[in-house]
């Protein structure tokens, strides 16, 4: 069997550039580098005096695109508008799920926010308008 040569950074990109106007996502890299007073040796190397961790991204398990959603509120709130918050985690097609990633996607949506897995941008297109239409 031949091998996907799909990337989830393709992905990413992708659904980035199809949401409609009234999504705005972000790229949502987690993880974890050294900062400090750095110092270049004579052979290239760099030496960090006085390291301290630099945590990136929300959370561990946090997804790949983070953002908003816009809704506009009808008839009590006519005319306002809020942001719902915008969970995507990208996966290729055979890509899986980490429990950490399950963690926050489910706590997105128990929270009313926009969460799940898209492995194309039908998927994402499909996340967002089933939950306009509250379709599960």
């Amino acid at each position: 069997m031949k091998k996907s040569r799909e990337k989830e950074k393709d992905i990413e990109n992708e659904i980035r550039l199809a949401m409609p106007d009234n999504v705005r996502i972000f790229r949502n890299n987690v993880g974890m580098g050294w900062a400090g007073d750095a110092a270049r040796t004579k052979t290239g190397d760099i030496i960090i005096r006085n390291p301290r961790p630099l945590h990136a991204g929300l959370c561990v398990g946090s997804s790949d695109e983070i953002g908003w959603c816009t809704i506009e509120i009808t008839p009590d709130m006519v005319g306002k508008k809020i942001a719902v918050f915008l969970a995507i985690e990208c996966k290729t097609k055979t890509g899986k799920k980490r429990k950490e990633q399950a963690n926050f996607i489910n706590n997105v949506i128990k929270s009313g926010g926009i969460a799940g897995i898209c492995r194309s941008v039908e998927d994402a297109e499909k996340l967002v308008k089933n939950w306009k239409h509250g379709v599960e």
